[in-house]
């Protein structure tokens, strides 16, 4: 049985729609399995006609290597040119062949009664050549790991998940033992992270070896195979630098030193680890857009759970130094799982130091988004707003903490975006 997806929905509704869909994403975060989901309800249920090919098998993409090919092969498998229904074309893992993008551009050109759906690991060959190719033809949606909301649901954690959707009801300041059930199943999600088949596993001994996997193949597939890096053991070091400095700014000279690298080769390295999901990168706010362009930047794992598989730590909160970084970690892979674009997500600080985890701008809205690893909280830990809404008066202000939900003071609760993490507090200015 398939667990659903949130993105599931989506993607089916852009059934009708005629760009092809490219799902794009880290190994093993269930592309393969968002598209048996989609020719399941729309072949299966529907009693529609289609194809469906693993790109991975060769045999398999010489049926679609050019248009006059993947022609053919469609009309072997039922397509009727002339036909007003749709012909839905599945193409498992297309990022391996560069040319592919031009066969799927030709078929969106020409025949408006073919769906194409496509996924691939996103590498920075692959995605050049699709804003090339299929400029205009493409809907383009990330799949990443599972956030924390369907990570309750793939890890069976029921109580838990109840005691999440009674989070914006609840009222009080030491709400902790009230959710203790929600709290434990959030330290195994941040230790662990969100990848399904680590969310799946019951036993941390299997949780830590599915990780491994994954990540050995991702070093062999992503990196060795499609990315061509032949400084492996330099790229490993530059990741656990990474992982070490999880969530705090980063100076290339410090990583080039570790890794071994130069700073221009450390640049590109980072640019794959991008691209290919396993971190982002937050720059500072500044209303001068100039200056956030060589300003140096913030270092996060899209998972909180690949970096812990990097440095070798799956110890609970109450072992680990890092837990405050890792909790901020959790909130940003939250906002981005939950549709937020990394590009537009920023941190502030100030002349003295002061700072504000993550600064989001909306139009004309700001929204500053403050984390704290507490299980209580006083008024010092608001006064960082106090001090940016000096600048910008007209910021909405979020607080996002373990126990304190509407009843700190004069707090009013809010979820921004519906986010998956424990509990939230704001203080109107």
């Amino acid at each position: 049985m398939i667990k659903p997806r949130k993105v599931f929905n989506k993607l089916l509704y852009e059934a009708a729609k005629e760009k092809a869909s490219v799902i794009l994403g880290p190994r093993q975060t269930g592309k393969t399995t968002a598209l048996k989901f989609l020719f399941e309800e729309l072949i299966g249920r529907s009693r529609g006609s289609g194809v469906f090919l693993d790109l991975d098998i060769y045999s398999n993409f010489e049926k679609v290597s050019t248009y006059e090919n993947a022609l053919a092969t469609f009309k072997l498998s039922g397509y009727e040119p002339a036909s007003k229904k749709k012909f839905f074309v599945f193409l498992d893992e297309f990022q391996r062949y560069k040319d592919i993008s031009l066969v799927i551009k030709n078929i969106c050109d020409h025949h408006k009664n073919i769906k194409i759906y496509a996924t691939g690991s996103s590498s920075l060959a692959i995605k050049h050549k699709i804003q090339e190719s299929l400029s205009g033809r493409k809907i383009i949606t990330p799949l990443y790991p599972l956030d924390f909301e369907e990570f309750l649901s793939f890890a069976g954690r029921e109580e838990a998940a109840r005691q999440l959707k009674s989070v914006p009801s609840l009222n009080g300041d030491r709400l902790f033992a009230a959710t203790r059930e929600l709290y434990s199943a959030l330290e195994e999600f941040v230790i662990f992270g969100g990848y399904p088949e680590a969310a799946l596993a019951k036993k941390k001994p299997e949780k830590i070896e599915i990780l491994k996997s994954i990540f050995d193949l991702y070093v062999k597939k992503e990196l060795v195979e499609y990315l061509k890096l032949d400084k492996i053991l330099e790229a490993k070091k530059l990741v656990q630098y990474l992982a070490v400095n999880n969530s705090q700014k980063v100076k290339y000279q410090n990583i080039a030193q570790t890794a071994c690298l130069s700073q221009k080769t450390v640049k590109a390295y980072i640019e794959i680890l991008k691209e290919t999901f396993l971190v982002t990168e937050i720059k500072p706010f500044f209303t001068n857009k100039n200056k956030e362009l060589v300003k140096i930047p913030k270092i996060y794992f899209l998972d909180t759970g690949v970096a812990n598989f990097f440095i070798n730590n799956f110890n609970g909160f109450e072992l680990r130094k890092d837990a405050p970084f890792l909790f901020e970690n959790y909130a940003l892979s939250e906002l981005i799982k939950g549709g937020i674009e990394p590009s537009v997500i920023k941190f502030w600080q100030d002349k003295n130091q002061t700072e504000v985890d993550f600064i989001i701008e909306e139009g004309a809205r700001t929204l500053a988004i403050e984390v704290k690893f507490k299980q209580s909280l006083s008024s010092r830990d608001f006064s960082v707003f106090d001090i940016f809404r000096r600048d910008y008066p007209n910021a909405k202000c979020f607080l996002i903490n373990l126990s304190c939900q509407k009843a700190f003071k004069n707090a009013k609760a809010l979820l921004p975006y519906r986010i998956g993490v424990f509990l939230t507090g704001r203080r109107e200015g």
